[in-house]
C-alpha cells in the first residue's frame, strides 16, 4: 500500500508546520509535516478546491472559521498553517492562542485606509 501511495504522489513541498503534495489524479494533500497518520491530512479533490475554501474565509480568519467548512479537530489548525506558510496564499499568521491568521491585501498605490 505504501508503494501505491509513493506511486502517485508527483510533487511534494515541505514548510515549517505542513507538506503540501500534488498527486497525479489531481488530487492536493495537505499534512502535518512528519505525521504518519490519516488524522493529520486533508484530501482535497485539487488544489483549486483549496483555493476556493480559502477564498471563502473572512480577511481574518481562525481554525474556528476553518471548521465551519467540516473540518474538524487538529485538521483546522494545520489548515491555517499551511495557507499561511504556502506562497501562493498571501496570508500570516497573526496570534497563536486563538490560531488566527489574516489575508494580506496588496499596497494600492500609496493610498491609505482610514
Amino acid at each position: 500500500m505504501r508503494t501505491a501511495l509513493g506511486d502517485a504522489l508527483t510533487e511534494r513541498r515541505e514548510f515549517v508546520r505542513t507538506v503540501g503534495t500534488h498527486r497525479e489524479d489531481g488530487s492536493y494533500v495537505v499534512a502535518r509535516r512528519g505525521a504518519d497518520s490519516s488524522g493529520h491530512r486533508k484530501v482535497f479533490e485539487s488544489f483549486a478546491a483549496l483555493r476556493r475554501l480559502y477564498d471563502r474565509l473572512p480577511d481574518e480568519f481562525t481554525a474556528e472559521e476553518v471548521g465551519r467548512s467540516g473540518l474538524t479537530g487538529g485538521r483546522r489548525h494545520m489548515l491555517v498553517h499551511h495557507v499561511a506558510e504556502h506562497p501562493a496564499f498571501e496570508c500570516e499568521l497573526d496570534k497563536r492562542q486563538p490560531l488566527t491568521a489574516s489575508k494580506v491585501r496588496a499596497e494600492s498605490g500609496g493610498e491609505t485606509e482610514d
